[in-house]
């Protein structure tokens, strides 16, 4: 088990380098994380809703994805209460308090899950969530402790070295787990940059001072990391990711984002720049194009884009033929109207839209989550060159949208429905499907079409997501003992 010191230590990461370390050594393994906090999700091929970075450690197992890695999805709406996605499916949406008086009916399937994957596989590697060490929270804890406790794993404790006190960090983690501390069996330093002999004499004190637990690895911070992440705390920490210059596409930060891992494609494309937003005076002039994302509550959001200023100013550079584009929730903003007659989302009732696709949205009870294939319909502009292209991606999302008049849809479904709409112009855009920019003929034809001018070759993002779980299976191997971790595994002994 990988446990941290705290939220963004690089526990994701971690995890998914040893299902490919031990994936290539022959070992059937599979991720599990039993409860986590996140608005970026993905679809199983079985319809399921999981973490996304759960997604990403399953594809460095080289497995396909499934609900058992991920039991417990809480996906925050606001106002201290969540949405609680239970094996893959919407549960009950309440605040904290009420969430931990569940903990019965949640532990129940967390170790069902944990079984089965046990059952299943030669090595499950389990990832923490936040850190052991929140005391407050260790009664009704579900994820930390309490799941090395029921499955006896042995657990390496990683912190950040970049944030600074890392020693007291570890050391302070150690003493206030309690009678926990003997699962503790490594320390694992993470994101190091210089000279590792200056660290040495402090891994020693450490080891000394914590009773002979010794620091298992040192791994070098890793730059540009192209894996999806855990948590908006990559997005919070930056305004924009590129150098700013070259094509910039603007993304708005919507107050509950989800799946912005969406716009990971553009990281890797020479000459584009992402930069997210939260107010109009934020939009650069040079912006080539406005991205709404996906969100967690649609109607909130758009009430949120017009206190600030966002909901008119996106409506102008419309008007002035700048391309505006939606996914998801986006999709759903960018129409006349949303409705919500069973106030699924705060007070519901009806919510006037960006109008800039005659579509429109009404909320139900239920919720679609489905991986998607189809075929592009053609359309003006760029998306003519598109006509009876492959796609796929997946949706995740709560109500249905309609067109208001005769539209162009995007795609076609591969059981005929029709998905997505397109402005008569070709300027305005919005789909349901998650990972379009994924494709790469999609995604130059769309920058193309922006003035971008592509390189003359690319790889898909199947081929740079590989290669990236190898560079960094790669460092990690490394920087890390692993004979020291093949025998808490019990591997060769």
């Amino acid at each position: 088990m990988v446990q941290g010191t705290g939220s963004d230590a690089g526990k994701s990461i971690l995890v998914a380098a040893l299902c490919r370390i031990y994936t290539r050594r022959g070992y059937r393994v599979a991720p599990f994380k039993s409860q986590n906090m996140a608005l970026n999700s993905f679809v199983t091929p079985e319809g399921d809703e999981i973490g996304r970075a759960q997604a990403v450690q399953a594809q460095a197992a080289k497995r396909p994805p499934h609900v058992d890695m991920n039991p417990v999805l809480i996906k925050p709406e606001g106002n201290s209460r969540s949405q609680i996605i239970l094996m893959g499916k919407p549960w009950k949406s309440m605040d904290g308090s009420d969430y931990y008086r569940s903990k019965k009916s949640l532990w129940t399937e967390v170790t069902q899950a944990i079984d089965r994957l046990r059952r299943d596989n030669e090595i499950v590697i389990i990832e923490g969530a936040g850190s052991p060490a929140e005391i407050n929270l260790n009664e009704h804890e579900i994820v930390n402790m309490a799941v090395a406790r029921y499955s006896d794993s042995p657990v390496l404790l990683v912190a950040d070295i970049d944030r600074g006190g890392v020693f007291a960090s570890l050391y302070g983690t150690l003493i206030m787990v309690d009678e926990d501390r003997d699962r503790i069996k490594g320390f694992l330093i993470n994101k190091f940059r210089g000279d590792e002999t200056l660290l040495r004499p402090g891994l020693k004190m450490l080891e000394e001072r914590c009773g002979g637990v010794p620091t298992l690895g040192v791994i070098p911070f890793i730059p540009d990391i192209y894996l999806a992440q855990e948590d908006s705390v990559f997005i919070d920490k930056n305004r924009y990711f590129g150098d700013g210059e070259g094509l910039i596409l603007v993304v708005i930060k919507l107050p509950h984002i989800s799946n912005y891992d969406d716009f990971d494609p553009f990281l890797n494309d020479k000459g584009i720049s992402l930069c997210f937003v939260s107010h109009p005076s934020e939009i650069p002039e040079a912006a080539a194009a406005i991205i709404i994302p996906g969100s967690k509550t649609s109607i909130n959001d758009l009430e949120w884009l017009k206190e600030t200023g966002l909901f008119s100013k996106i409506r102008q550079l419309a008007a002035q033929e700048v391309p505006v584009a939606g996914i998801c929730g986006g999709y759903q903003m960018m129409g006349t109207a949303i409705h919500d007659p069973e106030s699924f989302e705060a007070e519901g009732g009806s919510v006037e839209g960006l109008n800039l696709l005659k579509v429109e949205t009404l909320f139900s009870g239920q919720k679609t989550t489905l991986q998607t294939e189809g075929r592009f319909t053609g359309g003006p502009g760029f998306f003519e060159s598109l006509k009876n292209q492959k796609c796929r991606g997946y949706e995740i999302h709560r109500g249905e949208t309609r067109s208001t008049e005769e539209g162009i849809p995007l795609y076609r479904k591969e059981d005929g429905h029709l998905e997505g709409s397109i402005s008569p112009d070709g300027l305005c855009w919005g789909t349901y499907m998650h990972g379009i920019f994924d494709d790469l003929l999609f995604r130059k034809s769309f920058l193309v079409s922006l003035g971008w001018e592509a390189p003359e070759s690319g790889e898909s993002e199947d081929v740079l997501r590989e290669l990236e779980i190898e560079r960094i299976a790669d460092a990690v191997e490394k920087a890390v003992d692993m004979n020291a971790i093949d025998h808490l595994l019990g591997l060769g002994v």
